[in-house]
């Protein structure tokens, strides 16, 4: 995978060709794996070892500005996840 973003496609491509299993199976598990994650992070932080952690952080409301037309607007307040890697991650 030498590309910039790493998607479902492209994980489920790679594992699929691998190990020899069907594109579709693949695809289905990722995505069930992706949907037990999302379900995980609504109750509590994850943690996968070797990886790291993720954790849903509060972004407050505040006031933006587009840099070309210098227009003030409001941002909204909203939940972003922060991602934590693990000190055994190489990358």
């Amino acid at each position: 995978m030498s590309q910039d973003k790493a998607t479902r496609e492209t994980i489920a491509n790679q594992i699929s060709i691998e190990f020899g299993l069907a594109y579709s199976i693949v695809y289905k598990k990722i995505d069930k794996i992706l949907e037990i994650w999302g379900n995980e992070m609504i109750i509590s932080d994850l943690s996968i070892s070797h990886i790291g952690s993720f954790k849903i952080k509060k972004k407050n409301e505040r006031i933006g500005r587009n840099p070309k037309t210098k227009e003030r607007h409001l941002i909204k307040s909203r939940k972003v996840i922060g991602f934590k890697k693990s000190n055994k991650l190489v990358l």
